[in-house]
């Protein structure tokens, strides 16, 4: 409360708070504030107020002679300003401007005047208050907001006509009183929030707050929430709480009856309003949504919808059989929801793999494995579902409903005859006589219940070598074998046969052949390199080193024998020499004439029986001079008299 009290020079206010229940005193106004018996009739009328505290009673004591004055002005105070403090009630009504108090000088000239400085008069904001500059009466020229200014510190004196000061300054404190102008707002205009459904009641879901702009330490700003509607209303129009005070909403409704399966929707949408006031009848009010969605939990198990589901698969073939489809009333788009399947028993060949489609949560059967009609018809697949999430504890676990039995029949069809064992190797030697047996094929038809004949063909024969009785399946040579052959590798040749039954439609199979061929020494060596230079005035009378090659491998091939050829007189001239089992070395025993000259050789290898070879090596005797050799023939080639015959044997052994 606000006391405002009045003597025939002074007039004064006190604000008094009331902390107890309102108790009569007996002290008067008068007697607190110290008046004395001089004071006018209105003055003696004591006004009774409550008790207040020390602090208090020494403030009201104090109010009218604030601001507190320094030594000098102590020394001068008869002459002191009275300054009381003033209150102004914000959105006043016109008209302005209106007196709100009025400033005492003791002793105040005709030749004195009043003076208003600081913020609210001459600062900025300019010209909210003004004083007389003769009665000391202070007026306010506008309607204040509290929101904006709650209170204004000026300080008030007095001067001379001269401009010097007289009294003061004294400091004057305005005081805007609160009007409930605000309504309360919320931080935001939608809220949301969720709760798991079976949630106890008195679950917090979420909590709505909001703000007012006016004096948190009125009933301005006291706010009080309500929730005024819920949507839909079903089961309850009030399946939620809001604590008043502080905003948070609770569930009210039962868990049993909080279930997200058999509710009408799963979200909720309820309007709060806020009220200031304390939530009286006469309090501003803000609104704003909350949504509230209510949460899966797993508390449904998923169920088959059929306890046997058929299945038919061709044997051989691979691929989905069978769509497993399942119901469950949780999310979908919770692992409550999404099935996991299993497969129990019936499957010890693992033959069998289940996935899960995400679309539409069933389960789709696939053969990894191709099953055999002939090894078993019918399989019994003893399949279970779950889900992600396990279920929650007050739930029963699975039951009969959350297992199936699959039945898969596997359908017979025409399956090709195998080749056993493929590939087939056998060893021959090359250039057999033409119409020798190679090997004899073995084809089955697995379709053992069906009786079947087979019938042989050649399908891939790279040299064409080989034929092959249709009925028998007996492979013969058509051609000679040749070890040596392009198509044949790593001394192996493979040709493919097909199988081709008599069933309907008919079906087929394939096998290889691989013959490893033994060598037989049918081809004759040669000898390397076929030309060889010398200068006619060489020192070293060697020529060359020569080797010998042979399409042969061991043992028709080297150790070679290389000599000179059986015309008489090439000893007189030539001599060849061994230099290891495979090359030998060609010695010039007199100088010879720049021309070319043919060297026959007989190069024989080391097959059973031998063959030879008569070669022929051309040897060019060249004019050498000046690093450079001059040759006779055309085809003849400059080769530098620096390469040492060492590099030529060198070369020679690597070949």
């Amino acid at each position: 409360m606000f006391v405002h009290g009045l003597t025939a020079d002074v007039d004064d206010t006190a604000q008094v708070d009331v902390t107890g229940l309102p108790v009569r005193s007996p002290h008067s106004l008068q007697e607190i504030l110290g008046l004395g018996q001089t004071q006018s009739y209105r003055s003696k009328r004591s006004l009774l107020v409550p008790p207040i505290t020390e602090e208090q009673s020494y403030r009201s004591k104090r109010s009218l002679l604030v601001p507190p004055i320094t030594e000098e002005q102590s020394s001068r105070s008869k002459r002191s300003l009275l300054v009381p403090p003033m209150i102004i009630t914000e959105n006043q009504r016109a008209p302005f401007p209106r007196i709100v108090g009025r400033v005492i000088s003791a002793e105040k000239r005709v030749n004195h005047m009043f003076h208003l400085t600081g913020p609210g008069a001459d600062r900025d904001p300019r010209g909210v208050f003004t004083i007389d500059m003769d009665s000391g009466d202070v007026s306010v020229t506008r309607s204040l907001d509290r929101e904006a200014i709650d209170s204004y510190q000026l300080e008030v004196s007095t001067i001379d006509l001269s401009g010097n000061l007289v009294e003061g300054p004294a400091t004057l404190v305005v005081t805007v009183i609160d009007q409930n102008d605000n309504r309360p707002i919320f931080k935001e205009t939608s809220y949301t929030g969720q709760v798991l459904e079976g949630s106890p009641t008195g679950t917090t879901v979420m909590m709505m707050t909001a703000f007012d702009a006016d004096d948190s330490s009125t009933d301005n700003a006291v706010l009080r929430y309500n929730i005024i509607s819920q949507s839909p209303d079903k089961p309850s129009p009030n399946m939620f709480y809001i604590d008043p005070e502080r905003g948070d909403i609770v569930t009210v409704i039962s868990p049993l009856l909080l279930d997200r399966e058999t509710l009408p929707t799963t979200t909720y949408e309820l309007e709060i309003v806020a009220k200031d006031m304390a939530g009286s009848e006469v309090g501003l009010t803000g609104t704003a949504t909350a949504t509230i969605t209510i949460t899966d939990k797993n508390d449904h198990a998923p169920e088959f919808t059929h306890p046997l589901f058929e299945a038919y698969v061709e044997e051989g073939s691979t691929g989905v059989v069978v769509n497993l489809t399942v119901d469950d009333r949780d999310d979908p788009a919770t692992g409550a929801w999404r099935a996991i399947y299993s497969i129990l028993s019936g499957d010890s060949s693992q033959s069998f793999q289940i996935h899960t489609n995400p679309d539409d949560n069933e389960g789709m059967l696939s053969v990894v494995r191709p099953l055999n009609f002939e090894a078993t018809e019918l399989l019994t697949l003893l399949i279970r579902v779950q889900n992600e999430d396990p279920l929650v504890p007050d739930v029963q676990d699975y039951g009969l409903s959350s297992t199936a039995t699959v039945h898969v029949r596997v359908l017979d069809i025409n399956e090709g005859p195998v080749f056993s064992p493929d590939p087939l190797p056998v060893t021959r030697m090359e250039n057999i006589p033409v119409g020798s047996l190679v090997a004899s094929l073995n084809a089955t038809d697995p379709d053992i219940r069906q009786i079947q004949s087979i019938r042989y063909a050649v399908l891939r024969d790279p040299a064409g070598w080989l034929s092959v009785n249709p009925v028998r399946g007996t492979v013969n040579t058509s051609a000679s074998l040749d070890r040596e052959s392009p198509y044949v590798h790593n001394n192996k040749y493979t040709a493919v046969f097909i199988a081709t039954d008599n069933g309907s439609p008919p079906a087929t199979g394939t096998g290889s052949l691989v013959i490893h061929l033994q060598d037989y020494n049918d081809n004759a060596p040669y000898v390397f390199p076929s030309v060889a230079r010398v200068c006619e005035d060489a020192q070293d009378m060697n020529v060359a080193v020569v080797g010998g090659r042979d399409r042969d491998i061991h043992p028709n091939a080297g150790p070679f024998k290389i000599e000179l050829g059986k015309q008489p007189g090439l000893d007189k001239t030539w001599k060849v020499t061994r230099v290891n089992s495979t090359h030998s070395q060609i010695l010039l025993l007199h100088s010879l004439k720049k021309d070319n000259y043919q060297l026959p050789l007989l190069i024989t290898d080391s097959g059973v029986p031998p063959l030879s070879n008569n070669t022929e090596v051309k040897v060019q005797v060249c004019v050498c001079k000046k690093n450079k050799m001059h040759c006779s023939s055309a085809w003849s080639h400059r080769a530098s008299l620096l390469v040492p015959l060492v590099t030529v044997l060198l070369l020679s052994l690597c070949l």
